[in-house]
């Protein structure tokens, strides 16, 4: 039998990759008012489809939306300064930031990597045409951040991703295919996927999964509740053919607000590190064969010598379970969580070795030093 696999594609480009999924890039405020009423039948019978009122919710929503989706497109100059420049196309949303002045637009940084900021225009709604002052760019999260200094520009509300909920509706803008100020609709399938192959420089993984319609060009546009207010931006997609199946992700709005403060405030995202490597795949079956009775946690594949967990006596095939007591669901949730640690404070490691429960505790790292030192070794 053959079985066909799922490719995932971070919507922009035409590039893919294996792993878990493949994956390839989908490119090309105010807070809502009260609910519009309107007829709610069609010559005496029910409108169909949806209940009363609410396709004049998601009329209302993409109304006070649209003026903030901006099309993003960019030209990078050619690898090593040979061959053509490389244009990418995508989507973005302009915003306020919280304790922060002035208007950005939020975007993915795999639409824009590589850019200069000379090299990178806005279209509105209005079909006004802006550049960005300064990019910032967190390749890990895909995350971009650009500056605008233009004033009176219209912007979107950002919402609470933590109280996003299964089931409810959401909206999906952005300019898929390059058909500027598009909107789909649907609900939020799933919250904290992260098992997903994005390339090798998406290391932070935690999305919100959709069925509302995205395709190519539609990276770095914003996912809408029903209030109007933004809690994702969109980035990638899974699919079979590379065009929308109704299994999109996107980055929830909570992480984009951290990253987006710690990038407009040193330039960088510090990010906490243990010196352990999580493996890729931990099922049900090998967790039962360690004694486990549930199929939680991360299997420690490889503790780099003279690290944090190397010193705390962490060693391979130990299972974390949790991290200062919060429960580690799996391999990408233990990357996540560590990443999101602070370097030099302590944490408490709750681990399986020999059908047993151990606790240590060890001292954050810096990420990026100990990246830097692992390649110095390695030379």
């Amino acid at each position: 039998m053959i079985r066909e696999r799922m490719i995932l594609l971070t919507v922009s480009g035409a590039c893919s990759f294996m792993g878990s999924f493949a994956a390839w890039r989908m490119m090309p405020g105010a807070h809502a008012a009260d609910p519009v009423s309107g007829p709610v039948s069609i010559g005496g019978l029910p409108r169909p489809g949806f209940p009363d009122g609410m396709d004049r919710k998601f009329e209302l929503v993409a109304r006070q939306m649209m003026p903030a989706v901006v099309a993003v497109e960019a030209v990078r100059p050619p690898a090593q300064g040979r061959g053509k420049p490389v244009e990418e196309s995508g989507s973005g949303v302009l915003v306020r930031l919280p304790e922060v002045s002035g208007i950005f637009a939020l975007t993915n940084n795999h639409v824009i990597a590589g850019a200069p900021a000379e090299q990178i225009t806005l279209s509105l709604s209005d079909n006004r045409v802006l550049r960005p002052s300064r990019v910032w760019a967190d390749p890990e999260s895909d995350i971009a951040v650009l500056r605008l200094d233009e004033a009176n520009l219209p912007t979107a509300a950002l919402g609470d991703s933590e109280g996003a909920r299964v089931g409810q509706w959401v909206l999906a803008f952005g300019s898929p295919f390059g058909l500027n100020q598009t909107v789909t609709h649907g609900i939020l399938s799933a919250r904290e996927r992260g098992q997903v192959s994005l390339g090798s420089t998406i290391r932070i993984k935690d999305f919100l999964q959709t069925d509302a319609a995205i395709n190519p060009g539609s990276s770095g546009g914003p996912l809408v509740d029903l209030e109007g207010n933004v809690i994702g931006i969109n980035t990638a997609i899974a699919s079979t053919s590379g065009n929308n199946t109704g299994v999109s992700f996107s980055i929830p709005i909570n992480r984009i607000k951290r990253v987006s403060r710690e990038l407009l405030r040193t330039g960088s995202v510090s990010r906490g590190y243990l010196g352990l490597q999580v493996a890729n795949t931990f099922d049900p079956a090998t967790a039962r064969n360690l004694g486990l009775d549930k199929h939680e946690g991360a299997l420690v594949e490889a503790v780099y010598p003279d690290t944090p967990a190397a010193i705390a006596g962490l060693r391979p095939g130990d299972v974390v379970l949790k991290l200062d007591g919060r429960p580690v669901n799996n391999e990408n949730h233990c990357i996540n969580l560590i990443a999101d640690l602070q370097s030099g404070q302590r944490v408490k490691v709750e681990f399986w070795r020999n059908r047993q429960a151990f606790v240590v505790e060890a001292l954050v790292g810096d990420w990026t030093q100990g990246q830097a030192r692992l390649k110095t070794k390695g030379q």
